[in-house]
């Protein structure tokens, strides 16, 4: 029975044995791309390189990459949706296509000596072509030579098979998507692959980026088309073990047993109510994420915006699911353990950063409970007008403002109530709530505008600062200062930093200087591709902590600065314009943080 650690290991040396530079998975935490605020796919650390960007390790590259997506976080805790997940990925830069991307697939899903699935149980899905794209007959034509019948290939529609572009022009082009069948009956007569019943399961997804769309919004071949590949580690190896759901493999039972010992009960007990199984998966999924967000080396700490908001809410949401199990006390950092004792190998950052991971969850965990207090204060506050009420129910407004001011959750506001003979009018939460929602979503779309990273110009530009930022810092305050995170919009940048103590305005005043004076010297910024030991010899910073290929791109600012980066940049200093510092302040202990414009 293959589990999560054989998988992973079988894939890259798969596809090692065929040429692939096996590559490092990058951080949760997208160092240049403001258009997300997690790493979502496999995909998304490549898209420059997708996009035309030489990549150091070559044409043909391979890795396993943490993501995170947010979008379903409310869906947590039935069966199959998650947080966090693992991707395994493999990579045609330019260099071979549809014919060797369909038949290593096929070579690896049903070989004995690799996944071992019975042909017969393969159904695939192709592009069946529209007003701008021909159907994608080649794809087809290599399934059938591989003995996949034509009952058993699917053509679909570009909601089904198609990806990209990543804007509004750009690369894009179909993709074949694999399915087995899991015996389960069709749903009906126009049953296939894509519906959500329950028969047919994806597990494989090739992406053929071979066009470019264009303003006119036509479509040209490219030069050069890429390949793009992408397999859940957890939901295949759910499937491959023949479980019900990814909560029964090895990705989460350690966890479930931590939280069994923690409360009493028995994850998957016939006489569980289906709310108590749904409450374990949520803090297992949750404690899951949250640990891989605080032992990235990139780590956000729980906060009200961005990231640090999303990770507060995992935490809280665990938590909250905790009392509904019967616990009361801090109980986090248990099956935050059993985590890294799970992952240290594959992601041996967990371990480096476990104090930190557990330290924080704590942290969190007493002031959520210090919340709820405050919240069941509230409440009293509220009850003596609440029980004058004759119909003694508690309006919605009121129960939604526990929610949105003090973080109490409705679950608990119901069971107060209760205690004092009230019933809560859900009906009105629910529209506050979904109001609020609302007004979230609208927020959250200027963030997550495509889920893939923004190499704008002004972006770009941006990111070139950065580098005369993090120089200016080093000569200014000393050379202990080191890069400890980015984040780029289309309006500023904010930077973090290694440094003890506020700036002075002196200080901060010199450093505005400096980079405005490599501005006016319109330096030339160029990229050289070497290893990484000979880049950091020849004085190149490279960032603490980053995980880095044997060689790299180092990019050079004149006889100003020198980096580790993977870009991108514009060609002449002149371009950035003026540089302005518009605060400095603390980030976290012994972290500074600077936020810049471009005027």
């Amino acid at each position: 029975m293959i589990t999560i650690h054989e998988l992973r290991r079988k894939y890259i040396e798969f596809f090692k044995a065929r040429g692939h530079s096996e590559i490092s998975g990058k951080s949760l935490i997208p160092e240049n791309d403001p258009t997300v605020l997690f790493t979502t796919a496999g995909m998304h650390p490549l898209v420059p390189y997708l996009l035309g960007e030489p990549h150091p390790a070559g044409k043909r590259l391979t890795d396993y990459q943490k993501c995170i997506r947010t979008g379903d976080i409310d869906a947590v805790g039935d069966p199959s949706h998650l947080t966090f997940f693992e991707m395994l990925g493999n990579w045609s830069l330019g260099d071979y296509f549809k014919k060797e991307a369909i038949r290593w697939s096929y070579e690896f899903l049903t070989s004995p000596e690799y996944l071992g699935i019975d042909p017969a149980k393969l159904s695939v899905t192709v592009f069946t072509g529209d007003e701008g794209v021909p159907r994608d007959e080649e794809s087809a034509s290599i399934w059938r030579s591989l003995g996949i019948p034509e009952e058993r290939i699917y053509f679909l529609p570009r909601e089904d098979n198609w990806w990209g572009p990543a804007g509004e022009t750009g690369p894009c082009g179909p993709d074949t998507e694999m399915f087995v069948d899991t015996g389960k009956p069709a749903c009906g007569p126009d049953c296939c692959p894509g519906c959500h019943c329950g028969k047919y399961f994806e597990i494989w997804n090739d992406v053929f980026m071979q066009y470019n769309k264009k303003n006119d919004g036509s479509y040209e071949p490219l030069a050069h088309p890429c390949v793009d590949t992408g397999m859940g580690i957890e939901r295949t190896v759910a499937m491959l073990q023949g479980k019900k759901s990814v909560y029964e493999t090895e990705a989460f039972t350690p966890i479930l047993a931590v939280l069994e010992s923690i409360t009493g009960k028995r994850y998957g007990a016939l006489d569980n109510n289906p709310e108590t199984d749904r409450s374990f998966r949520i803090i297992a999924d949750h404690i899951r994420a949250a640990t891989f967000i605080l032992g990235d080396p990139k780590a956000v700490l729980p906060s009200n915006i961005g990231a640090g908001y999303v990770l507060r809410r995992l935490i809280r949401r665990a938590v909250r699911h905790g009392r509904k199990l019967g616990i009361d006390g801090i109980f986090l950092a248990k099956p935050a353990e059993a985590v890294i004792e799970i992952y240290k190998e594959p992601y041996p950052e967990l371990l480096e950063n476990r104090a930190r991971i557990l330290e924080e969850l704590e942290r969190e965990e007493r002031k959520f409970l210090e919340t709820l207090q405050k919240g069941e204060h509230e409440f009293e506050k509220m009850l003596p007008n609440l029980l004058r009420n004759p119909e003694k129910i508690m309006p919605g407004r009121l129960a939604f403002r526990l929610y949105d001011t003090y973080g109490f959750p409705i679950e608990l506001t119901e069971e107060l109530a209760s205690e004092n003979g009230l019933a809560v009018d859900r009906a009105g939460f629910d529209e506050a709530f979904k109001k609020h929602q609302e007004l979230s979503r609208a927020g959250s779309e200027q963030v997550f505008k495509g889920g893939l990273a923004d190499h704008s110009e002004v972006v770009t530009r941006y990111h070139t600062a950065t580098h005369l930022l993090h120089k200016a810092l080093r000569i200014v305050l000393g050379e202990h200062v080191a890069q400890k995170g980015s984040n780029l919009t289309a309006e500023r940048l904010r930077f973090d930093f290694s440094h003890p103590a506020p700036m002075t305005q002196e200080q901060i005043a010199e450093v505005e200087r400096i980079v405005n004076e490599q501005i006016a010297r319109d330096l030339p910024v160029s990229m050289t591709m070497m290893p990484l030991e000979e880049a950091k010899a020849s004085g190149a910073i490279a960032l603490f902590g980053e995980k880095y290929e044997p060689v790299v791109k180092v990019y050079t600012i004149g006889d100003f600065s020198k980096e580790v980066c993977g870009g991108p940049h514009v060609t002449h200093t002149g371009e950035l314009g003026k540089f302005k510092i518009t605060k400095e302040q603390s980030s976290s202990a012994g972290v500074r943080r600077i936020y810049a414009i471009l005027e």
